[in-house]
């Protein structure tokens, strides 16, 4: 059988509220997330010995069983009950590790996606949803891609039609030398917010029925400057890291952003133009700059889908 490609793109995050503790012992989100064309690649190939596989051509990532990818294979073949399928995977990098970009979910998720196909499975959407909850709560969202509305962990999804949804651009920024734990920024927020947040299922809806009618959503739908967007992560890890006040002040400087954020819980930061166009200009005016501070960047559009199969064949 020819080996089967999966496209895993990464996300950003438009707006990113927490509203309170779960039961739990999770977040409540309200967020909105974005797709871009910056994605790693999965190339599968069956094999007949039962073993899962995963090379990569990053030497950072670890390739045993605390990978996502690992991970959702494992996953999947057990839930189908079939141990005798295997498969070896070769992950191209692309999306930068552990930048709020949800890279290693898009590469498990692009799994899921990828190993239905090529062992045949059949499961269909719901099915494939379910199992990528349990691995993550980006995941969801990673099988769908474009722009969506995300509650709960992350998981609970509504999209926001692509009618309603203008093509924009970005210029993202990430210092390699950065590094912020989730789980930290999490703690932290609890820390200095939870005297403000919510526990009652009422208040949550409130606030998502809030997120559906903001004037973020409307803006979407039209060309010129958003609103200040809004990342409760933010303000908890720009104090606290320098790269991230450096490239924020950065992007803010430059003319023409429509907006500018943290994605995630960080270290990436990235600045909304019109198009591509206009982020690849503002690069080019930073590319001195960003180069003397250590930064990597991308320019990328935003994207309307999440992982998909590519074709059967070589990898490009």
């Amino acid at each position: 059988m020819p080996d089967l490609i999966v496209s895993a793109p990464a996300k950003i995050n438009l707006h990113l509220e927490v509203l309170g503790l779960r039961q739990d012992g999770y977040h409540e989100l309200a967020m909105v997330m974005q797709s871009i064309d910056l994605s790693d690649t999965l190339v599968l190939r069956p094999t007949a010995d039962a073993t899962i596989r995963l090379h990569s051509d990053s030497q950072e990532l670890p390739v045993d069983g605390t990978n996502l990818i690992v991970k959702a294979a494992e996953l999947l073949r057990s839930r189908v009950g079939l141990p005798e399928l295997g498969v070896e995977v070769t992950l191209h990098k692309r999306i930068p590790i552990g930048a709020g970009l949800a890279g290693g979910s898009s590469d498990g998720a692009a799994a899921l996606v990828g190993l239905d196909a090529l062992w045949g499975l059949g499961l269909g959407s719901e099915r494939l949803h379910g199992l990528a909850a349990e691995l993550g709560s980006d995941m969801p969202f990673c099988l769908e891609g474009g722009t969506q509305l995300c509650f709960g962990r992350g998981e609970r999804l509504e999209p926001v039609p692509a009618e309603r949804v203008v093509e924009r651009a970005v210029l993202l920024l990430k210092h390699p030398e950065a590094s912020v734990s989730t789980p930290w920024a999490y703690r932290r927020c609890r820390e200095l917010r939870g005297d403000f947040y919510l526990d009652d299922e009422n208040d949550f809806e409130q606030r998502r029925q809030a997120l559906r009618n903001s004037p973020l959503l409307a803006s979407l739908a039209c060309a010129g400057p958003l609103p200040q967007l809004r990342n409760d992560l933010q303000a908890v890890v720009e104090p606290e890291v320098e790269s991230v006040r450096t490239g924020l002040e950065l992007l803010r400087c430059q003319p023409g952003a429509l907006a500018v954020a943290m994605s995630g819980s960080g270290p990436s930061l990235y600045a909304l133009y019109p198009d591509l166009a206009a982020a690849e200009a503002a690069g080019t005016a930073l590319v001195g700059t960003l180069e003397a501070l250590g930064f990597q960047s991308w320019c990328c559009r935003c994207g309307g889908s999440g992982v998909s199969l590519v074709t059967d064949g070589s990898p490009p």
